[in-house]
């Protein structure tokens, strides 16, 4: 139990972090209160430019990862030959990760605005299962010219990553990740909302 506290604190603790909100302050920008009002990458590289957004996809992505490698530390370090999470190690690290998604959406940092955790649970991903991750990595280089939008490309990777994992993983983590991306989807909803709203 001690080690799963510790997780979910660390996690949640690194995924409030606003990291959308410190880089746009530099600039004298808000994210909350400009464009479609989610302060992570996309509204920032819309508001400042790709080149001022990189901070913002690097920071979200590594409060992820880190959250990850937390929960993979107080749990043994317990891998695959792969680098997979596996046996004890996966539900602490499954509770560091979904904690930092919970904190980068509802940020203790941030007055609880956050944005949607995409890039956070990619982070999480690329820790919990780094082959899916390259794999996704590969399908977003394709895709995205493919379908002549990176944003597009990104949406087949993320979606794709629960059937990458599949190829390293049982089927009870990738059932977990699902769990994750449902956090993903209850945050876009909320955004849904919240537009019409306005």
């Amino acid at each position: 139990m001690g080690e799963e506290l510790v997780s979910v604190i660390a996690g949640y603790l690194l995924g409030s972090v606003p990291v959308a909100v410190l880089v746009a302050r530099v600039h004298g920008v808000d994210p909350r209160e400009v464009g479609d009002r989610n302060p992570g990458y996309w509204n920032v590289k819309e508001q400042l430019g790709r080149r001022a957004a990189v901070p913002v996809f690097a920071g979200d992505i590594l409060k992820g990862a880190l959250a990850a490698l937390a929960g993979l530390l107080v749990s043994g370090a317990h891998t695959t030959g792969l680098g997979v999470v596996t046996g004890a190690g996966a539900v602490p690290v499954y509770l560091a990760v979904a904690a930092a998604m919970a904190g980068h959406a509802w940020p203790l940092f941030a007055a609880f605005r956050g944005g949607r955790s995409v890039l956070t649970f990619v982070g999480g991903i690329a820790v919990i299962c780094p082959p899916a991750f390259v794999l996704a990595v590969a399908v977003l280089a394709v895709a995205g010219p493919a379908l002549r939008s990176f944003a597009a490309g990104a949406r087949v990777a993320v979606f794709g990553v629960p059937v990458l994992q599949l190829l390293f993983a049982p089927a009870e983590q990738v059932a977990a990740t699902g769990g994750l991306m449902c956090l993903i989807g209850l945050r876009f909803g909320q955004a849904a909302l919240a537009a019409r709203r306005r």
